[in-house]
């Protein structure tokens, strides 16, 4: 066989073989330059009294004297007059000592809710008797909240739906609430994510456990890998909060974990798009303490195909 050799007398072959190595040499420079640096150490005792003042603050949480173990009552609003009251003749019914037989009546008109009643019933905002007054909803940013003895009321907007929720800090549920249980925290999963934003943010429809719908926004998806293989979650943005808020759920769904999913929040990103992502602190939503709860749902694109055995466990809390 003839070889071809150039003008200089080297073997085409052999200047074919050192520039492919060349190439490859330059290559791998490039890349580890531009390759992400690796995330600290992390200390695992720090680690550990970490996830412990999480769990602890999530069972405060949940313990609040206005927390959703204090839930009783929701009631949908009519337009019109909704009278209230310990009287099976009221729209909305509801049997406890502190409530008369006709307690007050709510009005809804043109989306606005107004309570009147008489003040002998012993309705209070801020300290101070209320007789008629109109009520201002947990969209509005600080609701009315209402007071008689240990229970609260106020309203909340669901779509175009208007409700009054009650609470009673005083509720069984919350004096006798035994706190949840936990996977042992696993540093396998709390893993660097990044961000991949969606220009322009990215309309995503979230459906309640009741069926209604609200429109959210993306402002992006947190792209992590499990086991060498990619997965993302869509992230939405919530008022007030400068988290980003993720609803997810995975195999352990209505086995060991929440059947309707869990809940997460991540830090926003740093300047390179880095997100660490924890899944150590999903925890269930409020539906799996109370059925007063408005719950929304994971979307599609969020159910993730494998089990995250870490985060909060679930048993049967609801009656």
């Amino acid at each position: 066989m003839v070889k071809m050799m150039n003008k200089t007398g080297v073997h085409t072959r052999s200047v074919s073989i050192i520039f492919a190595v060349s190439l490859f040499m330059f290559a791998t420079v490039l890349g580890s330059c531009s390759r992400t640096k690796p995330s600290p150490q992390i200390d695992a005792n720090a680690y550990a009294k970490e996830i412990d003042e999480w769990r602890a603050e999530r069972w405060a949480s949940l313990k609040k004297e206005d927390g959703y173990l204090t839930l009783i009552g929701l009631f949908w609003l009519k337009e019109g007059e909704n009278k209230f009251g310990s009287d099976p003749a009221n729209d909305m019914v509801l049997s406890h000592g502190k409530i008369a037989a006709q307690s007050a009546v709510f009005v809804l008109q043109d989306g606005v809710v107004r309570i009147e009643t008489p003040l002998k019933t012993g309705f209070t905002v801020d300290g101070k008797a209320v007789s008629s007054l109109e009520l201002k909803s947990d969209v509005d940013g600080s609701p009315t909240v209402l007071r008689l003895g240990s229970l609260s009321f106020q309203i909340i907007k669901r779509g175009d739906k208007l409700g009054l929720r009650v609470k009673d800090k005083d509720n069984p549920a919350r004096l006798n609430f035994q706190n949840t249980e936990f996977y042992p925290a696993d540093l396998k999963w709390r893993t660097d994510a990044h961000l991949e934003p969606y220009n322009p943010p990215k309309p995503v429809p979230i459906t309640n456990v009741l069926g209604m719908e609200s429109g959210e926004t993306s402002p992006g998806a947190v792209v992590f890998e499990v086991d060498g293989k990619a997965y993302r979650l869509d992230a939405i943005t919530e008022k007030g909060e400068p988290r980003l808020f993720m609803i997810i759920s995975d195999k352990t769904s209505g086995k060991e974990t929440y059947p309707a999913g869990r809940y997460l929040y991540v830090d926003q990103p740093d300047s390179s798009g880095r997100v660490v992502i924890d899944f150590n602190k999903a925890y269930s939503p409020p539906c799996a303490f109370t059925k007063f709860a408005t719950c929304p749902l994971p979307p599609r694109q969020n159910r993730l195909p494998f089990p995250i055995a870490a985060g909060e466990k679930y048993s049967a809390h609801v009656k």
